[in-house]
């Protein structure tokens, strides 16, 4: 196959652009249909070129992603991390132009690994890798995936049985073959109609019913970020939450406060506590995510349980920055950013079991974790409703809430279980199986959400393996590509 040399600034802007057009396929925007042009722009320029300038391109594509879609980035650093513009658009910058070396990497070694011949399924083999990459080095950051935007689309009922990576996939794949028909090879068109067809055939629904609907009640206190660590911000947490449940107990078998609704410690929140649990009604429970300490100096970001619940969940993937500060040492006290208002939290333990709480199992994902296919297919499988409790403040009025939420209910829709979402300011919603939000609260508003989220049991193949099948199937598209490569350059 021969491909015509492009200009290489034309090169670099279309995959810029291809960057932005992935931002488009999220919240709030949710053009879903753009993600295989995305990936056909990025294909299309990349072809006839070496591996440095792959990498270039590949890092014009992250900046163009990162710099429209987590734009939200600047919002944390600098209306609530205490930084002025000037320094806050460096550091957001810097966030950009890091988290665009992903793509860069990837697209390097891209090229410098796979021949020409089977391009059409390497590459869309190796983009999923990369993606599978950015989830867990240095932490990870599985955000703004290619696959996350299909939760509305035609594509969905991939979804429960591979996830989010293998919806990336076949993403990319119809970005590819999507190329290669526009080259005139007509084959093209019909595996493209075989991944839009082939979800007419899968189930719609994986999971039953495992007993009665809950009533649940989500308060959303929409307290003010900037002074929630003071002895004013915690004075109006505890009355706030407080009156909310006092108002609501008897309409609701389960309350859920968001994450870290009350900005003290529970051994300091004890008697707010006891005051809440005294509004409850008989048989309910209520479960808050709040601050834990224990006697050998370790703090954990947690989910705990009042009334008629047992167990608890400490966060297990912890936010760099916002729960612990890496490089601690060298950064804390040079800017304000970098001094969090609360001690460095402690990762829970892996293999937490789930919450029981109002008569059923409820696995726990806090903030973060809930873009983590794999961590909340791992509690889902012991779980009859997940539940995620967030404090979506940091994002401001940005778009970063919406796109949290997608991810939420792609999570609903893997899984087959209802997901109920409780936020400090936004988006609090109740999501059922199929991915759909049934109930949502308004943003900044202070607001009790009142819905039914019914338990679920049966177990998706999403579930059961995890990412796993779709990072395989990624690799082994990759793997002929590199022996052809390497016959090539033996030859």
């Amino acid at each position: 196959m021969t491909h015509s040399r492009l200009p290489p600034a034309l090169g670099y802007l279309a995959a810029l652009v291809a960057g932005v057009l992935t931002t488009l396929t999220a919240s709030p925007y949710e053009l879903w249909w753009l993600g295989p042009l995305a990936a056909g722009l990025v294909y299309w320029a990349i072809q006839p070129l070496r591996p440095r300038h792959a990498a270039l391109l590949g890092w014009c594509y992250g900046l163009g992603l990162f710099g429209s879609g987590a734009s939200w980035v600047y919002v944390s650093i600098h209306d609530y991390g205490y930084t002025g513009v000037p320094l806050a658009l460096f550091l957001t910058g810097l966030f950009v132009a890091a988290m665009a070396l992903f793509s860069a990497a990837t697209l390097w070694l891209y090229r410098l690994l796979c021949g020409p011949r089977l391009a059409v399924l390497t590459f869309a083999g190796a983009w999923v890798l990369g993606e599978w990459l950015r989830t867990w080095l240095f932490t990870g950051f599985p955000w703004l995936l290619l696959g996350s935007a299909h939760v509305d689309s035609p594509l969905a009922p991939w979804a429960p049985i591979g996830g989010v990576y293998l919806l990336s996939l076949i993403t990319a794949l119809c970005g590819t073959l999507g190329v290669e028909f526009l080259r005139r090879r007509w084959w093209a068109a019909v595996p493209v109609a075989a991944l839009w067809l082939m979800p007419l055939a899968l189930p719609v629904q994986w999971t039953e019913p495992a007993g009665e609907p809950l009533r649940v009640a989500l308060l959303q206190g929409n307290l003010d970020q900037l002074i929630k660590w003071t002895p004013e911000g915690q004075r109006r947490a505890a009355n706030t939450y407080l009156e909310m449940t006092r108002e609501h107990a008897d309409e609701a078998d389960l309350i859920v406060w968001p994450e870290a609704a009350l900005p003290m410690f529970e051994d300091e929140a004890e008697p707010i506590l006891a005051r809440a649990q005294a509004h409850m009604a008989p048989g309910s429970a209520l479960l808050t995510g709040i601050l834990q300490r224990d006697g050998r100096g370790l703090y954990y970001n947690s989910v705990i349980g009042l009334g008629n619940a047992e167990g608890e969940y400490r966060k297990a993937h912890l936010v760099p920055f916002g729960e612990y500060l890496p490089l601690e040492r060298w950064l804390r006290g040079t800017l304000a950013f970098f001094d969090l208002p609360m001690p460095a939290m402690t990762p829970g333990p892996a293999g937490q079991a789930p919450i029981r709480a109002a008569g059923s199992v409820i696995g726990n994902a806090i903030c973060y974790e809930i873009i983590y296919a794999d961590l909340v297919a791992e509690q889902a499988r012991e779980a009859e409703l997940l539940l995620t409790v967030s404090n979506d403040t940091w994002f401001g009025e940005s778009i970063g809430p919406l796109q949290h939420l997608q991810m939420a209910r792609l999570r609903a829709l893997e899984n087959g279980r209802y997901v109920v979402r409780a936020t400090s300011n936004g988006v609090t919603a109740v999501i059922d199986p199929r991915g759909r939000t049934l109930a949502r609260a308004p943003q900044f508003e202070t607001v009790a959400l009142l819905a039914e989220a019914v338990p679920m049991q049966g177990l998706t193949p999403f579930t059961r393996t995890g990412s796993w099948p779709a990072w395989l199937l990624s690799a082994l598209l990759v793997l002929p590509g590199l022996r052809l490569a390497r016959r090539q350059r033996r030859l």
